[in-house]
């Protein structure tokens, strides 16, 4: 096991050098002059290619990435380009939080509200309560996340006002309760999708194991459904949903874009867009990279730990 816990942190190494490659790559092609959005409209051209020489912009491709890889290696994403010009680390660092807490959030409310439903509806298939969850979920699929969060606002915000819209209230502000106050909406938004991916995935798997011999057998011995469903079905039908895991990961944290840009939270999300508005290629690229190296982290994390719940898998990297 451990041999295959080594091998999965070097192609882990390998996939984030190849994105941070491309992230740097990609950002550089974006639109507009550095040295205007660092000194403003108005200036000399002496004075931009001055500013364009301090950046080392003028420097190749290679020699400008291999700068900033070193420095990222070393915890320094450069400074924001927009005044006050602060630290990239720093402003990633109060950021990451709200957009962590949310797509964690998000996630914990998928997992504990598809689980029991996909139970429940593995349970009884075909029937009255199967097809009412099954039509819901395909319903939830085909809205888009934006449109969801415009939906919530307008029925629970506006017209009901249960949560404010635009606001976020730190741990450390407000205490625990009031942080969970404003960020449960956003939150919700975020892990609707996410549900009903999760219900579909496992009640088809746990449709399919009921139906194997060792579930029979149980049953013949006289265990009961509800152990039956926790005990022997769900262990061999979760491998597709942990599978989904690791990339609804990416899909989560994508998501907190649009969804604190909507409800006007201070994540990663708006500031990746604002950035990005401004021309801020290094707290874009440093941003970037924060997103790309938690969704790769946690992918590799899934994936090792498939050689723990499922023995075949260890036996295949072997």
């Amino acid at each position: 096991m451990t041999k295959i816990v080594f091998k999965k942190i070097g192609e882990l190494i390998v996939v984030l050098f190849v994105v941070s490659l491309g992230t740097f790559g990609l950002v550089s092609l974006i639109p507009g002059d550095p040295s205007v959005a660092a000194l403003g409209e108005g200036r000399t051209p002496e004075e931009y290619a001055q500013a364009r020489f301090e950046m080392g912009l003028d420097n190749s491709f290679l020699s400008r990435y291999w700068d900033w890889l070193s420095s990222a290696l070393q915890g320094d994403l450069g400074r924001s380009l927009v005044p006050p010009q602060s630290d990239v680390t720093e402003r990633i660092v109060a950021a990451l939080p709200v957009s962590v807490q949310l797509a964690a959030m998000g996630l914990i409310i998928a997992l504990a509200v598809s689980i029991p439903l996909a139970m429940w509806s593995a349970r009884h298939s075909g029937g009255l309560i199967d097809r009412i969850i099954s039509a819901t979920t395909f319903g939830v699929l085909s809205i888009p996340t934006f449109l969801s969060g415009l939906l919530l606002i307008m029925l629970f915000v506006n017209n009901l006002g249960w949560f404010p819209r635009s606001q976020w209230v730190r741990v450390s502000e407000g205490g625990l309760a009031d942080n969970l106050y404003h960020a449960i909406l956003p939150a919700v938004t975020i892990s609707l999708l996410e549900m009903a991916m999760f219900l579909r995935i496992l009640r088809s798997d746990l449709i399919t194991t009921l139906q194997e011999n060792f579930i029979l057998v149980s049953k013949a011995k006289g265990t009961s459904n509800l152990r039956l469903l926790i005990s022997d079905a769900f262990r061999p039908s979760s491998f597709s949903l942990i599978t989904m895991l690791g990339l609804v990961l990416g899909s989560m944290i994508g998501s907190t874009v649009i969804i604190e840009t909507l409800f006007s939270l201070p994540g990663m999300g708006s500031l990746i867009v604002r950035a990005a508005q401004q021309g801020d290629m290094p707290m874009v690229q440093g941003a970037v990279l924060v997103i790309a190296l938690i969704y790769v982290v946690a992918n590799g994390i899934i994936d090792i730990s498939y050689g723990y719940l499922d023995p075949r898998s260890r036996r295949a990297h072997v």
